[in-house]
Formats: C-alpha cells, structure tokens, sequence
C-alpha cells in the first residue's frame, strides 16, 4: 500500500509511519517541516501547509490511502486559527483524494466532538454532536469529522473516522510533559472532588486502530463510520496523575479547586484574554474545567468488533514505556531536564 500520512513527524503519525514501514507499505509525508530522520529511512517529505490546496492534491497523487492526522489541538486559540489547519484542512484533504483517486482515508478525530461538556460514561457512537462547543478545537474537529464522514462513497473514496482520547507514550509533546512540569513548579490544582474516570490510549495502540481501520474499509461495515480508541478501561484521572508524580519523586497534587469555581474562573480568564488579546494560554478556562474534572469515557466495543481493536499494550507497560522515555530525555544534553 503506498500511504500519505498527513503530521507524519507528530508525535501519533510518527507511531503510524513507523507501523506503515514494518509492514512494507511506502510512505510519504505532508508537514510543514523536514524530519531528516524520518527522511533518512526512505520516507518521502512534502512541506507544505494544510490550506494549499494545490500542494496537498500533489501530495495525495498515487496514493492508496490518507491518514488525516494533522491538526491544531488544544483548549485556547482564536477560531480562524483552528478553522483554517482543521476545517478548510480536511477539506483539501478530501479534495485531494477525489482529485488523485485516493480510495481510502482514515482520519483523526477526538471524542470531544460529542464529549465536549464531560459528564459522559460509558457512552459508544450513538452519542450525537454536541450543539454548543466552548473551545474552537472540538468545533473545528467535529465540522471536520462531519464533512469526512459524509463524503464516503463520493467518487469511489471510502472514509473512516478514528477518536483516540488522551494519548499518552514516549515522544509525547504534550499531555505528561505539561502534567510534570507543572507538577514540579506546584502549579498543579485538582478540579472536582477527583473521582471523575477519563478514557486514555496509549499511543501505539492509537496507532494500530488506524492501520486497522485502513486495512477494514471497504471490507466490513466501518466505511463511513466514527470508532472511540482507548485502553478500555478508565483511569480515575486525578489518581493517575498523583501515581505519575509520585513515580517521578515529585510531591502529590494538594491545591483543590471545586468544578464551579473552576468554570467561573475560567469565564472569566476568556473574558480578559479577549478584551485585552492578551497572549499564550489561560491558566484556565470553561473547556479545560470540563476536561479536567468531569467524567468522560466510552465504549469501544464497536471498535473491538468492527475494527477487530485490542488495546495490546496495557496502561501499566505504556506508562512504564513512557517515564522510562521521559526520564532519559530529562537526563540527556539538550533534553527537557538540562539546565
């Protein structure tokens, strides 16, 4: 199979790659910058932007799949800045598979599209969009998802959506680095009273769920479907997060904030960043109080039994992995721990 993978030097789309590779599949990548590492096993580079329409349609040309990665996360930002990456993105991207008869595209999603407000347990794929979104990350995806969704089956491309949640592993740019770093300042506050369970995958399996899913369209009833990823079973976040600390001989989260009090700050915050424009991120807001003390995880058997998705490495193995990881980058010149 010859695959573009859209972020393919991110940190889920290098796991995907490395995966593509072991198997035999070529590989090309789309990103906005080089990876001379990746480049030096073989791997084809396209640097481009997401919203060159006429860069990604070249980049699409002669392939058998796409794996739509690519995208702007987080829980702050202006609209046009995810808009544009996430939105006019995935347009492109389907653009450019019709144009270079690409059959297959698998994309990234996040269950946030329907979970963005939390309180959700054990929920599967019948849970419908959410109607008002707080964050432009979860709109934009879930416009995004939407239109994927849609366009299966429109000149012969079939489409899949794929919705990790919390991926966590080594080379992780984002979820346990900022836990640990604010853990080592004492910046850490625990929202809610700490027993709301989330959903987290560790990103290899992460990476498997999408080869399944290539694997599977156009031979089972995952065309045109959306699938939650995760370990399987939840973790109760804010024990997690004291476990990790205490693993890494950092001190337990003791500040606690109530879930009320976290969203009005959060408004608030909004508010200010707003008005004054103000730059990085809110310490706070609305989105990140929901995600931080609400309950959110799903059902994935539909995923077992469509994809045939097994979370084959545990949550205890991928942490081990992941701090071992981290604790030699903290170590090594250059690395997050070098002064």
């Amino acid at each position: 199979m010859k695959a573009l993978v859209t972020g393919g030097g991110g940190f889920l789309g290098r796991h995907i790659v490395k995966k593509l590779l072991a198997r035999g599949d070529r590989v090309r990548i789309l990103g906005r910058r080089s990876h001379p590492d990746l480049e030096a096993r073989g791997i084809e580079m396209v640097r481009a932007d997401l919203q060159n329409s006429e860069a990604v349609e070249r980049a699409c040309l002669g392939m058998d799949a796409v794996f739509h990665v690519a995208a702007v996360t987080g829980y702050w930002g202006s609209w046009d800045s995810y808009y544009g990456p996430n939105v006019i993105g995935a347009q492109n991207v389907l653009t450019g598979c019709r144009k270079a008869g690409v059959r297959k595209l698998i994309y990234t999603s996040t269950p946030s599209v329907v979970s963005a407000r939390g309180n959700l347990e054990h929920v599967d794929e019948r849970m419908p969009y959410q109607d008002k979104f707080e964050c432009p990350y979860p709109a934009t995806k879930a416009q995004a998802e939407r239109l994927v969704l849609k366009a299966n089956g429109v000149d012969g491309l079939l489409t899949v959506s794929v919705r990790p949640h919390l991926i966590f592993g080594p080379g992780d740019p984002h979820l346990l680095p900022r836990i640990i770093e604010r853990g080592r300042n004492g910046r850490l506050i625990q929202v809610g009273d700490g027993t709301n369970k989330v959903d987290i995958v560790y990103v290899e399996n992460a990476a498997d769920a999408h080869l399944l899913a290539a694997d599977r369209l156009g031979q089972s009833p995952i065309d045109g479907h959306a699938y939650f990823i995760s370990q399987g079973a939840p973790v109760v976040l804010w024990v997690w997060i004291n476990m990790i600390l205490e693993r890494l001989g950092l001190p337990r989260v003791r500040r606690k904030m109530s879930y009320r009090t976290a969203r009005t700050v959060g408004a608030v915050l909004e508010i200010v960043y707003t008005v004054f424009q103000l730059g990085g991120e809110p310490r706070m807001t609305r989105f990140l109080a929901d995600q931080l003390a609400t309950p959110h995880y799903f059902d994935i058997s539909k995923a077992r039994r469509e994809l045939g998705y097994e979370p084959r490495i545990s949550t205890e193995e991928g942490l081990d992995r992941t701090l071992k990881a981290f604790q030699i980058d903290s170590l090594s010149p250059g690395g997050r721990g070098s002064g």
